[in-house]
């Protein structure tokens, strides 16, 4: 017959130690509690989580797998069942028994459902996740399906070629150019929302990627969000000033832009007196070799085309005609 009540005072003698971290102790405390009462499944809890304290997972999980066995022979109590399952889970996760601790952690919840059992399952469903991704990264298969990707963009067929991109994706998340030619062809597809989010994944992988600023850049002005893809443009021209595409973009942008303003029902002083009390305006104003600029276009119209290749220059003229204090037309 079982000596409950020797049996508590052992378990009372191996918490003080578990507490004091005299683990050996607590151990024999704890054993000796089972030994006089063999059917209470808290003592092998208790005994489970001392081997969990002193990194013995492997040990840890089979003492949980004897609790749970004891404890449904004697109907413990199933929220004392789910506790060895959770802790049993616990240890796996330690070990990097993924799909093991998954499983543990779902038996824990179907015997008592807590926030914290919910939050372990979710938590290990992610780094399973996250396990998976990371061991699909080849980046030599990826860039074969780049290739083949290449090769369905250079035909015409946009969709496969958008297929073979993901799949490049999936294998290399990290490879900008993948995101930026997936991006050009949810622009030939139209699918201008997409072409952004690529374009920006590709933004953020590489900073400095001329092309993906142009590709977005583009897209927008198609959208017509012409101040928007003005900024983008001028992102590019930093990176690359020479950049003839992004120049033209820009000026086209401001161009549509001024277009679409009726300027014509307003005062030409009330316009001038509204520029002028903006910080921008007045510092383009205040600066002689502007000034200079702004005299030889007044004397020579054309020679705004030449002014417009430089783009610091550009961005303060298409400043003031967009402010309305000058005008100009392109040939």
């Amino acid at each position: 017959m079982a000596d409950k009540e020797g049996a508590l005072k052992e378990k009372e003698q191996g918490n003080a130690a578990y507490k004091a971290k005299n683990f050996a102790k607590a151990i024999t405390h704890y054993e000796k509690a089972i030994e006089l009462d063999p059917a209470e499944i808290t003592f092998r809890s208790n005994l489970a989580a001392v081997y969990f304290e002193k990194k013995d997972y492997e040990e840890c999980v089979k003492v949980c797998e004897k609790a749970i066995e004891i404890g449904r022979e004697s109907r413990a109590d199933f929220k004392l069942i789910a506790k060895a399952y959770n802790r049993a889970g616990n240890a796996h996760k330690k070990l990097g028994n993924l799909q093991a601790a998954k499983t543990a952690y779902e038996k824990a919840l179907t015997e008592h459902r807590t926030p914290d059992y919910r939050l372990n399952l979710s938590e290990i469903e992610a780094a399973i996740k996250k396990q998976d991704l990371e061991a699909y990264i080849n980046p030599e298969l990826a860039d074969q399906e780049k290739l083949k990707g290449n090769e369905c963009f250079k035909s015409g067929d946009w969709a496969n070629a958008v297929k073979h991109y993901t799949e490049a994706l999936k294998r290399n998340p990290n490879d900008a150019k993948i995101f930026s030619n997936r991006a050009a062809c949810y622009t030939k597809l139209n699918a201008f929302d997409l072409t952004i989010k690529d374009c920006d994944a590709s933004i953020a992988l590489d900073p400095g990627f001329v092309k993906a600023y142009l590709r977005k850049a583009n897209v927008l002005k198609a959208m017509g969000q012409s101040q928007k893809a003005m900024e983008v443009y001028t992102k590019a021209l930093e990176l690359d000033p020479n950049s003839d595409e992004a120049k033209n973009g820009y000026k086209d942008c401001a161009v549509k832009q001024y277009s679409q303003k009726d300027r014509s029902s307003q005062d030409p002083e009330e316009v001038r007196s509204r520029a002028m009390n903006d910080p921008e305006v007045q510092q383009i104003m205040g600066d002689p070799a502007m000034r200079m600029i702004l005299e030889q276009m007044q004397s020579d119209p054309q020679a705004v085309q030449e002014h417009l290749k430089n783009p610091a220059i550009m961005t303060k003229i298409m400043k003031l005609k967009d402010a309305g204090l000058i005008s100009m037309s392109y040939k």
